[in-house]
This record gives structure tokens, C-alpha cells and sequence, in this order.
């Protein structure tokens, strides 16, 4: 029985034992039933229970919401509604994971077969086109090796899994050009929906994950283009220039129509914190193995990005947190046919991490140097052999330095010309109430980092 559940329960054991709520109590459901206000104090006058002012019986509000943190607040309650003569229902929801070896791709295919996930027990197919990779042999997921850029491929890899019932769409490709990136990304996902949309009869529902560019603007246009002013909201318009995250919008709008009851989400995370050696935006991933070279090599950990970055205010995505999103979306009626900003909920500067960061692999604090050119893209060209030395003296996972460090990618987010916020009100207000720590997010991910042998 999830957090949620239980809280429930104990609140409506209260309101029972007196034939009477609080407000403080009408609050709890508030949070616990989502939507709005109005709709707890309809289930309340529907059972007949008078409104009365006072603190709730037996426990505070603040203990009642303490304890819903984890599946009330960091799933942000993905709702399975408590009836007192209703048994929960016994059911199935199957996932199709595409990019399941990503940064939110593995976290999916960790949270899913939990026991107590909404919607659960699911049962998950991860696809990817590596090989499993060691460390995620412990999911309990059946992995599909497939390469959703090649129609045959998905064709026959996906078109055989008739079960599927939610699609978390997660994935990626990178060209030279924005126009390229339209192309390809648009063929992959539109891959994928071809072979299950007509194969799955009980496909209920597609989460499909953009991200922050949904208001910036693509790499290329970057300093070309006006974004538009922070804080984003999801109801902001698209700007005008291609941008492959508007393709694949466009691609699930259009999918979605055809088929009756199929409903849709989009997810725009910012700069994820999260685990995937192999991902092309693994931030804290590049970072640990910059950290480690500095250390192995005794020289300072140098900040080689802008000063807006440095004392500007920054926030992030959890990997954990965007998947307990995507689960919310996925099963939680209210949230069904819309587009969600998700990111930690709290701010943080770059000067602040950069300590923390040092402080994990004891090496010394670098400070922003002002007029200095850097990048760690050409700060790491030739560190290969020191990398290699790295993995055989601390025998780490077999890895190559072009494999786990994503040098461009570290200096566009660490070189930022203006503050990118995003703001979570429109999560919130249709009932999604997690949030992370980002400090401890991102201490947590460094940990999971050295945890697998990726940096010692």
C-alpha cells in the first residue's frame, strides 16, 4: 500500500470516528486528491460529513504530511482514490521504456517494478540500443536491444509486445544541425509509434520527455535567437525556428487522435542530475570524472564557466523526481492531455556546488577566474591516458574518457549567458506535489557515480 493510501486512510478514520472534518483535515485530502479545493469538499458533502473548524483529531496536519513525502509528495501523489467499502483494485500496467539505459531511462526501469508504484504492478520492457550495460542487470525489466532509428528494426523488435499500456518515451539523437535533429528524432519516435499504437489495444497513455530547449531554443541558436524570460511556463508560445522537440509534439498530437481514449504528456525537465555513464547530457556523471583527473593529477578544480553561472541562480532536474513525474502523468486522470515543467523546486549557484563538488573527491576549490577563456572540452582533449591510468590503478569499470565525459555539453551549461528557471505552479495545481533537495540530489548522484565504479 503506497504512502498516499495510508494517509488516507487515516485521515478518513478521523473524519469517521466523529462524523465531522476539519478544515486542517479537508486540507490533507486537498493535497492527497489533487485537483483543487473544490473537489475534496465535494467528496466530503457527498458522504454527508459536516465542516467543522478546529485541528484534526489525533494527529497535526503537519505530521499527516510528513508522512505522505515520499508517494503524496515526491510522486507528488499519483492518486488511487480510498473508498470505504472498495477493495483496491487488483491490476496490471505494462511500460514500454524507450531509452531505457538514459538518465531517466534508468531510473524508470528502477522505480516502475517497485511494489508500492501507482499504477502498479507493472511490468516493463526497457529498450535500448547498447547492450544491457553491467549495471543495470539488477531491474527487474526485460531489455530489448533495438535500434528505434531503423523502421524494420522496430518493427520487429516492438510490434510483437501486444501488452503495452504506457509508453515513457526518453530518448535522443544528436546531428550536426537542428533541421537534422527534426529528422531524426521525428523518424525514431514516429518508429516506435508505428509498430505499437496499432499492435496494443490497451495502449492507455504516452509520456513523451522534451525539455528546457522548449523555450530557449535549440544548441545552434543559441545568442541568435531571443528565448523567452525566465521564469518559463508551459503556456508560453514556441519560438520561431525549428526545434526537434515541436517535431515530436506535433508527431504524438497526431498520433493520439487517431485512437480513441489514448491520452498524452510532455515532460520539460531542465538540466538533469542523474546516472547514465553513456548519456550525451550526463552532467554530474562529466563532472565526477573531471573532479577525479584533477585529483589524480594535483592540480585545482577550475571553473572554466560564466559568471552568470557562477553567482546566478540555476536550477535542475532529479532523475528520480522526472520519472515519478511521468508515473504521476501516466496514471492520475488530472493529469492527462497536458505539457509539465519538472525541476527540483528549489534554486542554487554554481559557486556553491563547485565547493561541494570539490569537497566529494578532496580536491581543492577553484574560484571564478574573471577574463579567463576555458572549456573543459579542450581542458580534457588529451587526458585519455590519464583516464585510462585511472581505471587500472582504482580498477573501475572499463570505461573510455570519450565515453563518460561530455565536455560539450558540461561547458554550454556551465557557460550560460542569463539565469534559466523554470517554475513548477502548473504541476502543482493539478496535484503534483514532489519536489528534491538539489544540494542532496546532487550529492546523492556523485555517490551513485562512485557507487558503480565509474570514478573511484
Amino acid at each position: 500500500m503506497s504512502k498516499c493510501t495510508s494517509v488516507s486512510e487515516s485521515v478518513w478514520k478521523d473524519i469517521q470516528s466523529t462524523n465531522s472534518v476539519t478544515d486542517d483535515q479537508l486540507s490533507v485530502l486537498h493535497f492527497l486528491f489533487g485537483k483543487n479545493l473544490e473537489r475534496a469538499t465535494r467528496i466530503v458533502d457527498q458522504r454527508g460529513v459536516k465542516r467543522i473548524s478546529g485541528e484534526p483529531s489525533g494527529r497535526s496536519i503537519f505530521q499527516l504530511l510528513k508522512m505522505s513525502w515520499w508517494w503524496a509528495g515526491a510522486i507528488g501523489a499519483a492518486k488511487k482514490k480510498f473508498e470505504e467499502d472498495e477493495a483496491p483494485i487488483k491490476h496490471q500496467s505494462v511500460a514500454l521504456v524507450i531509452g531505457v539505459t538514459g538518465i531517466v531511462g534508468n531510473s524508470l526501469a528502477e522505480i516502475l517494478p517497485l511494489a508500492d508504484t501507482p499504477g502498479g504492478p507493472w511490468k516493463v520492457y526497457g529498450v535500448a540500443r547498447r547492450p544491457q550495460p553491467s549495471w543495470s542487470d539488477d531491474n527487474p525489466i526485460q531489455y530489448i536491444r533495438c535500434d528505434i532509428s531503423d523502421h524494420e528494426d522496430a518493427q520487429a523488435k516492438l510490434s510483437p509486445l501486444t501488452d503495452i499500456t504506457h509508453i515513457f518515451y526518453v530518448t535522443w539523437t544528436n546531428r550536426s544541425t537542428e533541421a537534422e535533429n527534426c529528422e531524426a528524432n521525428g523518424k525514431m519516435f514516429q518508429n516506435v509509434l508505428d509498430a505499437v499504437i496499432p499492435n496494443c489495444p490497451n495502449l492507455k497513455h504516452i509520456c513523451l520527455q522534451t525539455g528546457g530547449k522548449h523555450y530557449v531554443g535549440p544548441f545552434e541558436s543559441f545568442g541568435k535567437i531571443k528565448p523567452h524570460d525566465p521564469p518559463f511556463h508551459e503556456d508560453l508560445p514556441r519560438l520561431d525556428c525549428p526545434n526537434f522537440y515541436y517535431t515530436l509534439e506535433d508527431i504524438l498530437f497526431a498520433e493520439v487522435e487517431k485512437k480513441e481514449g489514448l491520452t498524452w504528456s510532455v515532460h520539460r525537465p531542465g538540466v538533469i542530475f542523474g546516472f547514465s555513464p553513456f548519456s550525451m547530457m550526463n552532467l554530474v556523471g562529466t563532472l565526477c570524472v573531471y573532479a577525479a583527473i584533477c585529483k589524480h593529477e594535483g592540480v585545482p578544480l577550475r571553473f572554466t564557466g560564466s559568471k552568470v553561472a557562477w553567482d546566478g541562480y540555476s536550477d535542475c532536474s532529479d532523475a528520480d523526481l522526472i520519472a515519478e513525474h511521468q508515473i504521476w502523468a501516466a496514471v492520475d486522470p488530472y493529469a492527462r492531455n497536458e505539457a509539465f515543467n519538472i525541476s527540483n523546486g528549489d534554486v542554487f549557484k554554481w559557486k556553491h556546488f563547485w565547493r561541494v563538488l570539490a569537497e566529494q573527491f578532496g580536491v581543492e576549490y577553484g574560484e571564478f577566474e574573471e577574463g579567463q577563456n576555458l572549456t573543459l572540452q579542450e581542458m580534457m582533449k588529451d587526458k585519455g591516458k590519464v583516464w585510462d591510468e585511472i581505471v587500472q590503478e582504482n580498477g573501475l569499470t572499463p570505461t573510455k574518457l570519450e565515453d563518460v565525459g561530455v565536455w560539450w555539453f558540461a561547458d554550454l551549461i556551465l557557460g550560460i549567458p542569463e539565469s534559466v528557471l523554470n517554475t513548477m505552479n502548473k504541476s502543482k495545481e493539478h496535484g503534483f506535489l514532489g519536489f528534491r533537495n538539489s544540494k542532496n540530489s546532487f550529492i546523492s548522484w556523485i555517490d551513485k557515480v562512485k557507487a558503480y565504479k565509474i570514478v573511484p
